[in-house]
C-alpha cells in the first residue's frame, strides 16, 4: 500500500462529487494510449508541478527516474494528459501531503487526497483562491 495523492487540470472533471469520482475512476484506467511516466503528455501546469515535485520527491520510474533506490522519498508517478497520480511511501505521508498541496496551489492545479476517507477535492477559483469543493477539507 502507498499514500496516494492526485493533481489534475481543474477544468477537466465535473464539479460534483459523483461526477468527479466517475471521472477519476475513468482516468485511472490508464487508457490514454501513451506511456504514463513522461510529463510531456500533460498540460503545462501539470508538467510544471511534476518537474518541481521531482526536486523533493524523485521519480521511481521513467525518464526522470532517480538512481538512489534507497531514498524513502522515491515516488511512483503516473502522468496522464489531465491528471498526475503520485504514490508515496507511508513514511512520507505528512510531508508529501503538505508539499504536494503547496505546489498544487502554486501551479494552479486541482488536488485530491485519494488516501483519505472522503478526501477533499480542491480547485482554484477565478480570483485565485484555492477552495475545497467537496469531500473533507483536511482529509
Amino acid at each position: 500500500m502507498s499514500y496516494d495523492l492526485v493533481v489534475f487540470d481543474p477544468l477537466a472533471p465535473p464539479p460534483t462529487r459523483d461526477g468527479f469520482l466517475a471521472w477519476y475512476r475513468g482516468q485511472t484506467q490508464w487508457k490514454e494510449g501513451h506511456s504514463y511516466d513522461n510529463p510531456d503528455v500533460a498540460t503545462p501546469n501539470l508538467r510544471a508541478w511534476f518537474l518541481e515535485m521531482l526536486e523533493e520527491y524523485p521519480a521511481m520510474n521513467g525518464p526522470y527516474a532517480s538512481d538512489d533506490v534507497d531514498n524513502s522519498k522515491l515516488t511512483d508517478y503516473c502522468v496522464g494528459e489531465t491528471l498526475v497520480y503520485a504514490a508515496f511511501s507511508w513514511s512520507e505521508a505528512e510531508g508529501a501531503l503538505k508539499f504536494t498541496f503547496r505546489l498544487a496551489v502554486k501551479h494552479g492545479v486541482g488536488f485530491f487526497n485519494v488516501s483519505a476517507d472522503n478526501g477533499g477535492v480542491w480547485v482554484p477559483d477565478q480570483a485565485g483562491n484555492y477552495l475545497c469543493i467537496h469531500g473533507v477539507e483536511n482529509g
